[in-house]
């Protein structure tokens, strides 16, 4: 397993359709992940630090395991099947719950847990920018800086 970092959310041209991108902590390999528009808008609010007046489901979701004392330890992106990615939580009691890679990094970015990917999705999903490439990556990091969870609002069906 590799460690990631969120990268951010953005709108895939011209299909319309949310992206989280997610970046090998020691590594050049970047991952997209296509996701749903709640589930971008979530992660920007965390990303953000945006606290809704009311708490959203991830919001909610980390409320209960605080409560309940199951401490999140781990998010894993464990596979990648025909293009839809799995992901798996896992708590300080070993316990692992399935969950979709997107519900999964919108509460790690709540909760401050770290993100790691299987080598193999990498390998097969991810993408190698090699530093010639950087200043793109930085043209999307100015992107993040001006993004607003409001731009994800378009309905779109959830597959990440």
């Amino acid at each position: 397993m590799r460690e990631v970092d969120v990268m951010g959310v953005r709108v895939e041209m011209p299909s319309n359709q949310p992206i989280v991108l997610l970046r090998e902590v020691s590594g050049e390999r970047y991952l997209p992940i296509w996701i749903g528009a709640v589930e971008a808008t979530a992660i920007a609010f965390a990303q953000q630090g945006v606290v809704p007046p009311r708490p959203l489901t991830h919001d909610l979701f980390k409320d209960v395991l605080e409560a309940t004392g199951n401490e999140l330890t781990e998010v894993q992106i464990i596979d990648v099947k025909d293009g839809v990615f799995f992901a798996n939580l896992v708590f300080v009691s070993g316990v692992e719950v399935s969950a979709r890679p997107s519900d999964s990094i919108a509460l790690a970015l709540r909760t401050g847990t770290r993100i790691v990917c299987a080598e193999g999705v990498l390998d097969e999903a991810g993408l190698a920018v090699p530093a010639e490439q950087e200043d793109e990556v930085e043209r999307f990091r100015e992107f993040l800086d001006h993004v607003t969870p409001e731009d994800f609002e378009a309905g779109t069906d959830s597959a990440g």
